[in-house]
């Protein structure tokens, strides 16, 4: 029996988008992120890569947690993020940094 996950678009959408929350928590959270071939520490690696590549800094909050949930350490997404920035543009990475410094700065307190 798979274990009920209860996604942040949950808190967001809730009520608003019922079925957005229905796929975040079924499909994308419950069986793409549940496949065996990638360990969920590299799940998130790549999630938090795609996002700085995109310029998707407003995801990046939850994913950087989750990231360090799943086994990450804080100066392993820094490094990640500083390499990004030569192949994805010093801009986004300089924006993905300032999150990630909000992020672990929060956690840290």
């Amino acid at each position: 029996m798979q274990r009920e996950i209860k996604s942040h678009a949950r808190e967001s959408f809730g009520d608003f988008a019922p079925t957005f929350v229905r796929y975040s928590e079924e499909v994308l959270f419950g069986e793409s992120w549940r496949r065996e071939e990638l360990l969920l520490r590299d799940r998130s690696f790549i999630t938090v890569a795609a996002l700085v590549a995109g310029g998707m800094t407003e995801q990046l909050p939850y994913h950087l947690k989750l990231a360090v949930q799943n086994g990450l350490k804080q100066a392993e997404l820094v490094e990640g993020i500083t390499h990004l920035a030569f192949y994805v543009g010093w801009p986004r990475a300089a924006s993905a940094l300032q999150v990630a410094k909000k992020v672990f700065m929060e956690a840290a307190q």
